[in-house]
C-alpha cells in the first residue's frame, strides 16, 4: 500500500516526538531549544540553495528533508511546552496564503505575475500597518521584522534597498565608492588597534557599504559571494591534488604559483 503524504508526515512526527522523549529519547535531541537550533536551520536552508544550484533531484529532496526536520523539530520543543505544534504551523500558512491569494480564492482579478506581485505587497502592508500601528518608526519596525530571520548579506540588501526607496541615497555611484574607502580606512584603523569588538563593527559597516554597491550595479551579493567559494575550493582541490594532499611546509610562493596554474587550467578548459 502506498503511503500518503498525511503517512510520511505523521511518521516524522512520530519520530522527532520520539528522539524528544524524556526517558528512552537521543540526549543531543533533548538538549535542543529554539535558539540552539538556529545555526541548523540556517545551515539546512542554505544547503537546499546548495542542492538547487546543484540540479541533483536526489540532492534536493535530501536537503529539504534536513530542512523539514528542522520545523518539525521546533514544532515538537513547542509542542512539549503547550504552545503550538505543526498543525497550528500548516494553519497558519494556509491562512496567510488564502488570505494574500484573492484572485484565487476570491473574487480579485490577478492574471499576470506583477499584478499579483502587487496584490500581495499590498496585502502585507496591510496587515504590518495594523500590527504596526502607533509606531513612531514604522519603517525601522518592519524591516526589522524582516530581514531577523534572513542571512546577513541578504538582509543588508533588504535594509538597504528599502532605505533608498524611502531617500535614504547617495547622489551618484562616486558616493558609494567614497563610503567604501572611508570604511575600509576606518577597518584598519580598528585592525592596527588590537580592539576585535572595534574590529568586528568595522568590518559590518565596509560589508555593508558593498552590499550598497551590488545594489547600486544591480548585481546579487549573495550569489556572488557563493560562486567565489565554490571558484575557490575548485582551484584549492587542484593546489590539494597536486601536493598529493600534504600542504604543510610549503611555502606561499609555491602554494601562490600552484594556485596560478589552477586558475590558468580551469579557465582554458570553460573556454
Amino acid at each position: 500500500m502506498a503511503i500518503t503524504p498525511s503517512d510520511a508526515i505523521q511518521r516524522l512526527i512520530d519520530v522527532v516526538a520520539q528522539l524528544r522523549d524524556p526517558t528512552t529519547g537521543c540526549p543531543w535531541d533533548l538538549e535542543q531549544t529554539h535558539a540552539s537550533l538556529v545555526p541548523y536551520v540556517l545551515e539546512e536552508a542554505h544547503e537546499v540553495a546548495d542542492a538547487i544550484r546543484q540540479g541533483s533531484d536526489a540532492h534536493i529532496k535530501e536537503e529539504l528533508g534536513d530542512l523539514l526536520l528542522q520545523v518539525v523539530l521546533h514544532a515538537q520543543i513547542a509542542r512539549e511546552q503547550q504552545r503550538f505544534d505543526l498543525e497550528a504551523i500548516a494553519d497558519g500558512i494556509s491562512d496567510k496564503l488564502i488570505r494574500r491569494h484573492p484572485h484565487v480564492f476570491g473574487d480579485a482579478d490577478a492574471s499576470t505575475s506583477d499584478e499579483v506581485r502587487r496584490s500581495w505587497e499590498a496585502i502585507k502592508l496591510e496587515e504590518q500597518a495594523e500590527a504596526l500601528a502607533g509606531s513612531s518608526s514604522p519603517l525601522s519596525d518592519r524591516l526589522s521584522a524582516k530581514v531577523r530571520g534572513l542571512p546577513a548579506l541578504a538582509g543588508a540588501m533588504t535594509i538597504s534597498k528599502k532605505a533608498a526607496k524611502a531617500g535614504f541615497e547617495w547622489d551618484d555611484m562616486a558616493g558609494v565608492w567614497e563610503k567604501v574607502h572611508e570604511e575600509l580606512d576606518e577597518l584598519k584603523e580598528a585592525v592596527a588597534s588590537g580592539n576585535k569588538g572595534h574590529a568586528q563593527e568595522e568590518l559590518g559597516d565596509l560589508l555593508f557599504t558593498l552590499v550598497n554597491v551590488a545594489r547600486w550595479c544591480q548585481i546579487e551579493p549573495e550569489e556572488g559571494l557563493a560562486g567565489t567559494n565554490q571558484r575557490f575550493l575548485d582551484r584549492f582541490s587542484r593546489v590539494e591534488a597536486a601536493l598529493d594532499g600534504d600542504l604543510q611546509g610549503r611555502s606561499i610562493n609555491e602554494l601562490e604559483a600552484l594556485w596560478k596554474q589552477a586558475k590558468a587550467a580551469i579557465r582554458a578548459e570553460q573556454s
